[in-house]
């Protein structure tokens, strides 16, 4: 029986007829409704024709897309509630590993991971008339590219159909203009009120890095928790980053008056359930993000809000993606609020201050900037767009992440050189895995067989507790014969991985997979399919089906031991095992987990296998390089006939006689990085330096600039041809002449070159018959004379316009005043340094009148000879 009262009680109902409305004139709408409204449940049984007031008219299938899977087995086990139904009626749900869906199912709660893989099946959606996108603001990558695919099916294939892109908080303007102007409709929350309390730590806590979460702050987090236990009645959820978090607060709430429940997405189904039901006792709910949106937690009235969320990040240059603890933002922090009022006026503990709260970023960062874009990026490729340009995305992907991603596709045969993919990319595709793990899965296939190579990729897609240590074969043997959640979730995945593995289609042949044993075919003059050995060789050990797997999904992270527990990737990242790790003697390793913490010279290996270097050649195949290195190293020129794996160095012999192209290249990053003084420099040299250094700064023009080293080195084919090209090592460099060479970017072509001497003269005659130097080496143009040798001389000298700088020196040489204008000098400034010297140089003229007196360089006793 229908549950009418309520439905009707539902606030959403009073938008549902501005909502059939706008999708009766535009087809497309966005429905902005605060949580415990009702959008989640009713309005897909509204749009499906399955409750009163529907809008008439037959039933409709609607199809509603939500980001994590307890949200979908949540929000359809309502629905059926409402209807009155069990789950697979009218109402079912379709999850990775779990779908209860019958003949009769007219609304169908998905994962957008879910609908995607059937819009790369069935671009049409055949039989579905409408699609709601759920809790579209948290922005993760599928949830963007499904609507992007959408939008495409609506605009080429179906403009009946139908798209609700609906979120309790979201940026309403922009998901209208992905869906081409369509209306927004708003309706008014539950009217609960939910107070507030701002609860900062007493002191400063370290903010969070990589996974590091300050224990102050989870032990400030448990405190509140006890506070509002003691302040507030009803249950508490506290949201927390991790799973990791989870446990550590957990373990610091012995002894409340409260059961304290875990919820996260790895946690049994059964568990996920039990916390949507009402208890019995008090709770404290633990949750991650999982509970944020599209759940009513029953019995919930206090919400703790540690503020902190997990992102993904990658670091496209290593090949490394990690998540990492950021602030989550203000979007965030109302979702959690709202928890606490769906039922009942609630209060939500903020465990930072109300001046942090405005500094907060007002919407979560979308998933597309800051994520690994290989699995969208073949995604777009089947769909027809290898560029993701013709997409309808709230945000564009990045253009360095969609580069790297095209890389990793290409290294792995899903697209070709054009960016197409090939029939085993699409293969790829619908296997609902990212891109490396399904190419581990069927060239993993091809050499152990469909469900070896699914039980080892199933531990990859979903990595194991820790507590499974990091040896990958330790991890699946534990795996296997493991009774915990985690290997009932494993078991799951593995015969879903292994039934995929098996359909028309896959591939299981050499021909179909990578050609991954040309490396080992270059290196050793065998041919043969990956992971098997010589000819009479049995069937591949854990130990060794374990590397084999890893290799072939991270190829850039085979690596090569360099000492004690440390060593170097393909990739060229150092790599560390822990102190207590059994993989610390392996001379190869296939590293399937890694991350590099903030400034940490080494990534940590979470979870590798022992590898040989046969099969890492093998997997890594792309990376297998054999040719002349020529480089700058260690002050010289190093050439040397190199095999590598990436950056991990196989055999290298000296080379007699290298290409001179590389030598020249390599002599140039020499000069790059350790400067022009590898070159001779005599002082006149030095000296025509400065000089055309002021010149190009008074004058520009046709005088080069010849300040700084790198600009000098970029300009090398015009200065320091041919000596540099006849060079083969260090020595020849320091035979080079600088000056002679500097010579060659005079401005010969204008005639300027020959006014060098005129316009920054390398001496100038003073008064005394002197010629003195002028040093060019500062901004200005500096003369240091004597202060006799310049008696007489009114007019301070200039150089190409430019003021000299006079630097007027005692009999002694030292400096005694310094003046650009030798006029006002001689008239005020002389007569104080006069004063002051002519006690110190009794022997020297010091005449009252130095601007008729005589310039000389000796002493009053020679003039009177």
């Amino acid at each position: 029986m229908i549950r009418r009262a309520e439905l009707d009680s539902l606030p959403v109902r009073g938008a549902v007829p501005a909502l059939v409305a706008a999708l009766d004139g535009h087809g497309a709408a966005v429905l902005c409704a605060p949580p415990g409204t009702g959008k989640t449940t009713l309005v897909p049984l509204v749009l499906a024709g399955l409750t009163a007031g529907a809008g008439g008219g037959p039933l409709r299938r609607v199809v509603v897309a939500e980001p994590r899977r307890i949200a979908a087995r949540a929000a359809a086990r309502r629905m059926a509630w409402l209807l009155g139904e069990a789950v697979g009626g009218s109402v079912g749900f379709t999850v990775r590993g779990e779908r209860e869906v019958g003949p009769d199912t007219v609304v169908e709660v998905v994962t957008t991971g879910v609908l995607l893989q059937r819009l790369q099946r069935d671009q049409e959606l055949a039989g579905v008339d409408v699609v709601i996108l759920d809790e579209c603001h948290e922005r993760h990558l599928d949830a963007d590219t499904v609507a992007a695919f959408l939008v495409d099916v609506r605009e080429t294939l179906r403009p009946e159909l139908r798209l609700v892109a609906a979120s309790a908080t979201t940026d309403a303007a922009g998901w209208s203009r992905v869906l081409g102007g369509a209306p927004v409709v708003e309706t008014a929350g539950v009217s609960y009120p939910v107070e507030v309390v701002w609860a900062p730590p007493a002191r400063a806590v370290r903010p969070p890095h990589g996974l590091r979460v300050d224990p102050a702050q989870l032990a400030h987090v448990a405190s509140v928790v006890r506070r509002a236990l003691a302040e507030r009645s009803g249950d508490v959820l506290c949201f927390l980053p991790g799973v990791g978090e989870l446990g550590r607060v957990a373990g610091q709430l012995g002894g409340v008056d409260a059961e304290v429940v875990q919820i996260h997405g790895r946690a049994p189904a059964a568990v996920q359930d039990a916390a949507l039901r009402p208890a019995e006792h008090r709770r404290v709910i633990l949750a991650t993000a999982v509970a944020e949106s599209s759940l009513t937690v029953p019995g919930v009235r206090v919400v703790v809000d540690s503020g902190l969320a997990r992102e993904p990040r990658v670091d496209h240059a290593r090949g490394l993606g990690a998540l990492a603890t950021v602030r989550a933002s203000r979007a965030a922090g109302r979702q959690r609020a709202g928890r606490a009022g769906r039922e009942a006026p609630g209060a939500v503990y903020r465990c930072w201050s109300q001046a942090e709260d405005a500094r907060l970023t007002a919407f979560p960062a979308p998933e597309i900037r800051i994520a690994d874009l290989a699995q969208f990026a073949l995604q777009a490729a089947c769909w027809g767009d290898p560029d993701a340009a013709g997409l309808a995305l709230p945000d564009p992907p990045p253009a360095g992440a969609m580069g790297a991603a095209r890389e990793v596709l290409r290294a792995v045969g899903a697209v070709d050189s054009a960016g197409r993919p090939t029939a085993r990319g699409l293969r790829m595709a619908r296997l609902g895995l990212h891109p490396r793990l399904a190419r581990a899965l069927l060239d993993g296939t091809a050499a152990l067989g469909a469900r070896r190579a699914a039980e080892l990729v199933a531990l990859l897609s979903e990595e194991p507790p820790r507590e499974y240590g990091d040896d990958l074969a330790g991890a699946w043997r534990r795996a296997r014969q493991g009774g915990d959640a985690y290997g009932h979730r494993w078991r799951t995945e593995v015969r879903r991985l292994e039934r995929a593995a098996q359909e028309p289609g896959s591939s299981t042949s050499r021909e179909a997979a990578v050609p991954v044993g040309d490396a080992v075919g270059r290196g050793s003059g065998e041919r043969g399919p990956v992971g098997r050995g010589p000819v009479g060789r049995g069937p591949l050990s854990d130990d060794a089906a374990a590397g084999l797997v890893a290799a072939l999904a991270f190829p850039e992270r085979v690596a090569r031991a360099r000492g004690e527990g440390a060593f170097l990737m393909a990739s060229g990242t150092a790599a560390a095992l822990g102190d207590g790790s059994g993989l610390r003697s392996a001379p190869w390793l296939a590293v399937a987990v890694a991350d590099r913490p903030p400034h940490a010279a080494s990534a940590r290996v979470g979870l590798a296998a022992p590898l040989d270097e046969e099969t890492a050649r093998a997997a890594a195949g792309h990376l297998f390089r054999s040719g002349e290195e020529v480089r700058w190293e260690d002050g010289d020129l190093v050439a040397r006939s190199v095999t590598r794996l990436g950056a991990i160095e196989l055999a290298a012999r000296p080379l007699k006689n290298p290409d001179p192209v590389l030598v020249r290249g390599a002599l140039l990053d020499g000069l790059r990085a350790e400067g022009l003084g590898l070159l001779r420099w005599s002082q006149d040299a030095r000296v025509l330096r400065a000089r055309l250094g002021f010149l190009h700064r008074a004058l520009g023009g046709a005088w080069p600039d010849v300040a700084e080293d790198s600009a000098l080195v970029e300009r090398a084919d015009e200065w320091l041809e041919p000596e540099l090209s006849r060079a083969r090592r260090r020595s020849d460099l320091a035979r080079i002449d600088a000056g002679q060479a500097l010579n060659r970017l005079l401005p010969w072509a204008g005639g300027e070159a020959g006014r060098l001497d005129e316009l920054a003269p390398e001496r100038i005659e003073v008064p005394s018959g002197s010629r003195v130097r002028v040093d060019y080496s500062g901004e200005q143009p500096v003369l240091a004379v004597k202060l006799q040798e310049l008696f007489g001389w009114a007019e301070t000298p200039r150089v190409a316009g430019v003021p000299v700088l006079v630097h007027l020196l005692s009999p002694a040489g030292r400096p005694a005043a310094v003046t650009a204008d030798l006029a006002s000098f001689w008239a005020g400034g002389y007569q104080a340094v006069r004063a002051e010297l002519r006690g110190r140089y009794p022997k020297h003229p010091w005449p009252l009148d130095p601007a008729t007196a005589e310039p000389t360089r000796h002493t009053n006793a020679r003039l009177r000879r």
